[in-house]
């Protein structure tokens, strides 16, 4: 008897493409004061135009990603965390967290650029 694969569930999928899309991110904010520090400024300026691009996405869907919005078809479940796999404190806090840490990162990048500039 041959047993029938059984199709993936939507809700697990979503979860892990998006925690998955969500690491990405946050390796690009990360990533850019680590550029700066090793004076490679159009890596810092190529991740902060990935980052921004992700910020005009969220900002053309009021806030939310494009992923949660369709994990909303699959469960009424609604808490922060409902369509990706973080701790609800983080889930609930991202946008602040990585926000600030992408506005940290952006100055820090910034006045190490200016300053190795007048050092020429």
């Amino acid at each position: 008897m041959r047993v029938k694969p059984r199709a993936p569930d939507p809700l697990l999928t979503i979860k892990l493409l998006h925690t998955a899309v969500w690491i990405f991110f946050v390796g690009c904010i990360l990533g850019i004061p680590i550029a700066g520090v090793l004076d490679r400024f159009r890596w810092a300026a190529a991740l902060s135009g990935v980052v921004l691009v992700e910020c005009a996405i969220l900002a053309l869907n009021r806030g939310q990603c494009p992923l949660t919005i369709v994990a909303r078809r699959y469960t009424d479940e609604r808490r922060e965390n409902f369509d990706i796999y973080l701790p609800l404190w983080l889930a609930r806090h991202n946008k602040r967290i990585f926000g600030t840490l992408f506005v940290l990162s952006e100055l820090f990048v910034a006045v190490r650029w200016i300053f190795r500039a007048t050092q020429t």
